[in-house]
């Protein structure tokens, strides 16, 4: 299923907000006024680290789409934070998600941080020159894996030899 494109316009006025949701696929438009201290609605995305995650969704299914971020992990914030993991992300309220998201931010290295770390430390041993940053160089397979056949995730397709036939 594809996601719909939502555009959002408010206008602040004493704490509630003129809003005006415009959702490109389905062609509709949303006018009212309230106050954004309730739940999410079904159109409305929890965008935490960077990541939209889907609305739909239990929290502890939904947490997994952030990268750094696996079951274990998912069901630990859920429990530090006070929330049924069997809740969808969208019976959330904001408070919610805002302590899931300072929660993350404090506790966990996810998304970007986490992927710059492990680039380090991949040229980390690159630059040492053993054993591991060879084959990481060399884009061979790094774990001891044999190479005379298979390997092609890692060596990439196979190139014809001339003059190899029998």
């Amino acid at each position: 299923m594809a996601q719909a494109a939502i555009f959002a316009f408010g206008q602040a006025c004493s704490g509630y907000r003129f809003i005006h949701v415009f959702n490109v696929l389905e062609r509709r438009t949303w006018f009212g006024i309230g106050s954004f201290g309730g739940l999410f609605e079904e159109g409305q995305l929890a965008r935490i680290a960077g990541v939209n995650i889907p609305t739909g969704k239990r929290v502890e299914i939904a947490l997994r789409y952030i990268h750094g971020i696996g079951p274990a992990k998912a069901r630990e914030i859920c429990e530090k934070v006070g929330i049924d993991s069997a809740r969808r992300v969208n019976q959330l309220t904001d408070s919610e998600v805002l302590r899931i998201r300072e929660t993350i931010d404090a506790d966990y290295m996810v998304e970007g941080d986490l992927r710059r770390d492990t680039a380090m430390n991949i040229k980390r041993l690159m630059d040492l020159g053993c054993y591991r940053g060879l084959r990481h160089r060399r884009g061979l397979p790094v774990r001891g894996q044999r190479t005379h056949t298979n390997a092609r995730t890692r060596k990439g397709p196979a190139k014809a030899i001339a003059g190899k036939k029998k």
